[in-house]
């Protein structure tokens, strides 16, 4: 249906003479090419579409990837026949378009059999042609396609993925033929209109489903759409993404950058993932009536909140606190909460002064203040027990936190809008350098978990050792995130690194202070001559109280650490500000202490 509904794309002169013209495959591969550069707006004046640069890395990186099947070994026929084309323009055009071909082959391989660019079409076009079907006949497919009742998934896809990559080809598609009509009807071109008035008439998702069939397997688009529609199911299928896009927004909030990744939690129960997911943001809904007010629509932030720490439980009160206002001590916010084995039945309670105190870091605390945040606190637990009603959620007395059934839907959730959000497997499986960026970003006890178990990996060994220690003083070095990486070091446990490990660190310009200083700490020789000025400095400067508190307790601290050092103050500012002039900048301004 295809070579009608497209029309005037140059197909048969391109094939005229051509040798290839009886390859089923290179003449597919010709149908697609030439079909999809004509409705991208290039030139037909020639007869055929004249590719140029900047389309031939759409083509072969966007749209093929996104609208065509192609069997394994067929590759290489859609660059050859966009490289055909460039050599039928002469000079400088087709030698362009010929560099743009080689420099792109790579990807377009790449995104040709990458499963996150598969839609609902080339996904079933890929298990028909697998299980022999011919996916030029529509009734071959439809009987193939009757077979595949609960076919599998692509590794490491979701049928949400499908559906959303679905659904985007569909409105690209629509929006690519809409604008080719537009174009041509208020510019005729001389090589005749892309798509005829009859055709548009009978609708643009019947051309696009046209040439999806034609791009796939003929007949697939209707049997989808139809008796089959229940193997390609659409968004109303998945309720639980509007859960998906609210954890998205918080990722955004907290990292910026989908690509920055989530710890991983320390175990993930098994689907299924959707059914669950459907019944948690059952949950998040009911939470926003009236009755769950102040802080029923927290509840994707505490989903959030939970999995960034690991899946380690938080406090109810803690979260309460913030919530309320109090000032949370930044360096008691990832404080572990204990989990008590067994909960007696009854209303929720704050903890007990102590226990505040130690969860929030202001030793003022009152009985007052407490019995003040008991009802702020009620009402959060009452959320977490609706929350925690879907087994997904846990709270016991003061501390709440996921099941490893809801650690696997929040981690489904956060995987099907592109968050970067691995298990334990592949954190330790990373290199060093990799590692070392993400866990700079997590919370310290967190960090500490994860290091120790990619370490362990390696058997503590010292060539393990190394490369941590070695990617601590290089990563994002130069950067404001600089300190949160050197500060890693404290997350490690040294005293079971290998000795050697440590004093091959001493001359590193950044951590060699803190292997020195490790090394002494064990009881073990080391000679302080080895470790540079600026990794004395970093050590000193890291140290200075500087998340919150009196500035004065700051400067008496740096005054101290001056006085011992060689030329004074000035001099010592001078190396900090040459080690890290985002971290120095941001302790020592508010002192006056660095220059402008």
């Amino acid at each position: 249906m295809a070579e009608t509904v497209l029309t005037n794309t140059g197909l048969d002169s391109f094939l005229d003479g051509a040798p290839e013209r009886r390859d089923p495959v290179f003449v597919r591969a010709a149908e697609a090419v030439l079909g999809l550069l004509a409705l991208r707006g290039a030139d037909r004046e020639s007869g055929v579409p004249e590719p140029t640069p900047g389309l031939v890395r759409q083509l072969l990186v966007e749209d093929l990837p996104t609208f065509v099947y192609a069997p394994p070994g067929t590759l290489a026929a859609y660059p050859a026949v966009v490289g055909r084309l460039a050599a039928r323009f002469d000079g400088e055009r087709g030698e362009r378009v010929a560099a743009a071909i080689g420099e792109t082959t790579g990807d377009f391989e790449r995104a040709m059999t990458d499963p996150g660019n598969l839609t609902w079409h080339r996904w079933y076009a890929s298990l028909l042609r697998t299980c022999g079907a011919d996916l030029a006949d529509p009734e071959d497919v439809r009987r193939r396609l009757a077979a595949l009742d609960g076919a599998p998934l692509p590794d490491g896809v979701h049928r949400a993925d499908l559906m959303g990559r679905t659904a985007l080809a569909d409105v690209l598609l629509s929006e690519a033929l809409t604008r080719a009509y537009v174009r041509d009807a208020e510019a005729p071109p001389a090589a005749g209109p892309l798509l005829t008035d009859h055709a548009v008439a009978t609708g643009i998702a019947r051309v696009a489903a046209a040439l999806q069939d034609r791009w796939t397997a003929a007949g697939l688009a209707e049997q989808l759409a139809g008796p089959y529609a229940r193997f390609a199911p659409g968004p109303d299928a998945f309720p639980h993404l509007v859960l998906a896009d609210a954890l998205l927004d918080e990722h955004l909030d907290h990292y910026g950058d989908v690509a920055l990744p989530v710890p991983p939690p320390p175990a993930v129960g098994a689907g299924p993932f959707e059914e669950d997911a459907d019944a948690l943001v059952a949950a998040v809904e009911e939470l926003t009536e009236e009755e769950f007010e102040p802080y029923g629509g927290e509840a994707p932030h505490l989903l959030y909140v939970v999995y960034r720490r690991g899946c380690s439980a938080e406090s109810v009160a803690r979260k309460a606190a913030e919530y309320e206002d109090w000032a949370v001590d930044p360096d008691l916010e990832d404080v572990p909460v204990s989990v008590p084995a067994e909960v007696a039945p009854g209303p929720y309670t704050t903890p007990p002064l102590p226990e505040l105190v130690r969860l929030v870091g202001t030793a003022e605390l009152t009985e007052a203040d407490r019995a003040r945040l008991e009802g702020p606190a009620r009402d959060l637990a009452v959320v977490v027990d609706r929350l925690a009603s879907t087994g997904l959620v846990f709270r016991a007395g003061d501390a709440f936190g996921l099941t490893p059934r809801g650690a696997g839907v929040v981690r489904y959730l956060l995987g099907v809008r592109g968050i970067a959000a691995p298990d334990v497997t592949e954190v330790t499986g990373w290199a060093a350098p990799d590692l070392v960026a993400a866990a700079g970003g997590w919370p310290a006890s967190v960090a500490s978990c994860v290091l120790a178990d990619w370490l362990h990996a390696r058997g503590d060994g010292s060539d393990a050792w190394s490369r941590l220690l070695a990617a601590l003083g290089t990563v994002h070095a130069g950067t404001s995130d600089a300190a949160a990486v050197r500060g890693l070091f404290a997350a490690l446990d040294t005293s079971t690194a290998p000795p050697d490990a440590l004093r091959g660190a001493l001359r590193d310009p950044v951590v060699g202070a803190y292997a020195h200083q490790a090394l002494r700490g064990r009881g073990e020789p080391s000679d302080l001559i080895q470790v540079r000025i600026s990794a004395r400095a970093l050590f000193l400067l890291d140290a200075l109280p500087a998340k919150q508190g009196p500035l004065e307790s700051r400067r008496t601290a740096f005054d101290t650490a001056a006085a011992s050092w060689p030329g004074g103050s000035a001099a010592l500012v001078r190396a900090m500000a040459a080690a890290d002039r985002h971290e120095t900048e941001r302790v020592l301004g508010p002192l006056g202490l660095v220059p402008h």
